[in-house]
């Protein structure tokens, strides 16, 4: 007579999900000094290159001191290149060094995987924000967002697009030097090239319409937008915008998942 199951599994293994998001956070908790406070420091460092660099030069910047302008995009940027480093390097350090099976072997679904590995990118990006946020307020940046929830909202759907992507790449790339080409490459220069470090006002046409097509110019003006109340594009645009990102890459992302591309033999 077959034995019961010890544990009943409904339509969704929230136990399985709930365990794979706290073994991704715990992941990255082990080792704050590199997954969180480097991103701050790296902010900081900015920070003072740029405010020194050409704060004299440039004071203001649509009518914001330059110093407090700077500050979302930096936090922005800390943000994203974290959901999206913690989503690739757990699927290629699994793929290196052969546990993805604890992905892939558990009664957990395509679904269930994706959400719990982007949640726990997102909640990586968050910690990230509120530190970095933190730190450049007492160097004199922006400090509490003027409009809280409109911040919250921008992050959150900034670090799952990133996490999405991140998750994308991950599965794609068989070794570190495939992930190290997509992070130099493509996410470093839309990074960079997105507003980050000026408005896209200043950038001389076409540059400053192609700049509009650039979703991570959506995620760092919106988030500045919230936090300073000034923006290049309407902000309920491109939240839209980056929902439907998230939806788009979410679909992907779980039709690969099913399938099994470079997860299952």
């Amino acid at each position: 007579m077959p034995q019961p199951r010890p544990i009943q599994i409904g339509l969704i293994n929230t136990i399985g999900t709930w365990t794979l998001y706290k073994r991704e956070v715990m992941r990255f908790l082990k080792i704050l000094g590199q997954t969180v406070a480097a991103p701050m420091t790296t902010a900081a460092l900015f920070m003072a290159v740029f405010a020194v660099a050409v704060g004299d030069r440039i004071t203001e910047t649509g009518g914001i001191d330059y110093v407090v302008f700077l500050g979302p995009g930096l936090v922005m940027m800390g943000v994203l290149q974290n959901a999206f480093a913690n989503t690739s390097t757990s699927m290629v350090i699994g793929k290196v060094q052969g546990n993805i099976v604890d992905i892939t072997m558990p009664p957990l679904g395509p679904l269930e995987v994706m959400t719990a590995m982007v949640a726990a990118g997102v909640t990586r990006g968050l910690m990230v924000a509120l530190i970095t946020a933190t730190t450049l307020a007492v160097l004199g940046s922006a400090g509490f967002p003027l409009y809280p929830l409109t911040a919250l909202m921008f992050l959150i759907l900034g670090s799952t697009v990133m996490a999405l992507a991140g998750l994308l790449t991950g599965i794609w790339a068989d070794k570190f030097d495939n992930l190290a080409t997509i992070t130099n490459f493509v996410v470093q220069p839309m990074v960079f090239l997105s507003g980050t470090f000026y408005a896209i006002e200043q950038l001389p046409e076409p540059f400053d319409v192609l700049a509009l097509y650039n979703p991570v110019f959506h995620m760092i003006d919106g988030y500045r937008y919230a936090t300073i109340g000034q923006a290049s594009f309407p902000p309920f645009y491109a939240a839209l915008i980056l929902l439907g990102i998230s939806v788009l890459l979410g679909v992907i992302c779980w039709l690969i998942l099913k399938k099994g591309y470079k997860l299952k033999a």
